[in-house]
């Protein structure tokens, strides 16, 4: 028997665009000729699974269908969502459609997830559809690369050949991060490996009014052309939380299969600029590199309401003091230790540090040292030309 992928693509990814009302769901965006979600479609085409089901709202019913088409993905099933009420009833709807068997294998993945090595992945999958019954339920774990108070982690015991879970804590601190780490904590993925029956199972014993009222929206549910549309009515009767807290806090019966491999969910213009200074030697062209008196820049990629660049500082190299009316930057440093001016403070940064500079904030970049200095730059706002400048100092002679 296949394993039933299960996209969850109900995600609007506000942290990327702060007080923005109207900006794209992050696995929707266009990072060069890809989304995030086209590549989870992809993974989903490994002979392993089924024919993928796609869990999301009417908002992205367009957008689903475009990358279904581009993907090349025929056989498929889709449903709407009348109301966002988190993921513990989109996940339990999803496993209620009656294409999935009762003790069929399923997989739920972020619909906004970067993962590499997949081969890893998928030996891993291969290794422990074994081990699932009609009631527990495993989840995948990341080894953290760095600490980090982005994610949630999981600590775990070995039992035998599993590694079963013990504690879940929901984004620490910096400091009880490093403290994870150490006791060989994991990031949780948010990525879900268990039976049909396993998720019937809980439902019913941890959270019977969602389970109750999730069965009534597929059932008086609304089909056509490959979609379920749920009844509103009984669906909004279900309690709107995150399946970790209604159910992998409650069951313990929880296992957990731990990944080494390159994972980001991109919820950062941090973790995208990481992400672009990976693959940067993929977007370098010459007629996108422009030389200054302080040294040069790069344009990387122009996406929809942000740019990405690299900037290259030389020895001694100081960019002008200046500030923009139109974006707000991220950057992110790869190279050096460059002295940066935020309004009126001054300090240093090392390699994999960030610094944010909010719309209208006056600023600077110098490189004191004789080492050269790299920077990836995010720049995110409605207007995105060299023109949005005002320079109040500048060495080179170009104050206005």
């Amino acid at each position: 028997m296949k394993i039933c992928p299960v996209i969850l693509c109900g995600g609007s990814g506000t942290r990327l665009w702060p007080g923005e009302k109207k900006h794209q769901a992050k696995q929707f965006i266009d990072f060069g000729n890809w989304t995030l979600f086209g590549k989870t479609l992809e993974r989903t085409k490994n002979s392993l699974f089924d024919r993928p089901i796609i869990s999301t709202n009417l908002k992205y019913l367009k957008e689903v269908k475009k990358h279904l088409k581009k993907n090349k993905i025929k056989k498929y099933k889709i449903i709407l969502e009348p109301a966002k009420m988190n993921t513990a009833p989109a996940i339990l709807s999803a496993a209620l459609i009656k294409d999935i068997q009762i003790d069929q294998p399923l997989i739920f993945l972020s619909a906004d997830h970067l993962i590499e090595k997949e081969n890893i992945f998928i030996k891993e999958i291969k290794r422990n559809i074994q081990n699932l019954t009609d009631k527990n339920i495993f989840i995948f774990g990341i080894k953290p690369t760095t600490p980090s108070s982005e994610y949630g982690y999981f600590i775990t015991k070995k039992n035998k050949k599993i590694n079963k879970v013990t504690k879940f804590i929901e984004k620490p601190s910096l400091m009880r991060a490093k403290k994870i780490i150490k006791q060989k904590g994991c990031w949780n993925s948010g990525m879900f490996f268990l039976r049909k029956d396993s998720i019937i199972y809980n439902f019913k014993k941890y959270q019977i009014k969602t389970y109750k009222n999730c069965i009534s929206a597929i059932e008086k549910s609304k089909y056509k052309k490959n979609t379920y549309y749920l009844n509103k009515q009984a669906f909004i009767k279900s309690s709107a939380k995150s399946f970790d807290y209604a159910i992998l806090e409650k069951t313990k019966d929880i296992n957990a299969i731990k990944l080494n491999i390159p994972w980001s969910d991109l919820g950062s213009w941090k973790e995208i600029c990481k992400m672009y200074n990976k693959i940067k030697k993929k977007y370098v062209k010459k007629k996108n590199i422009f030389y200054r008196p302080w040294g040069r820049y790069t344009n990387l990629f122009n996406g929809k309401n942000f740019l990405i660049k690299e900037l290259f500082v030389k020895s001694n190299g100081i960019l002008s003091l200046q500030k923009h009316f139109h974006r707000a930057e991220h950057w992110l440093v790869t190279q050096g230790s460059p002295k940066i001016t935020l309004n009126k403070k001054h300090f240093i940064k090392k390699p994999s540090e960030t610094i944010f500079i909010p719309l209208g904030a006056i600023h600077r970049i110098e490189n004191p040292n004789r080492k050269p200095v790299k920077i990836i730059e995010a720049q995110v706002g409605s207007i995105l030309k060299e023109t949005d400048i005002v320079r109040y100092q500048d060495i080179y002679g170009r104050v206005n």
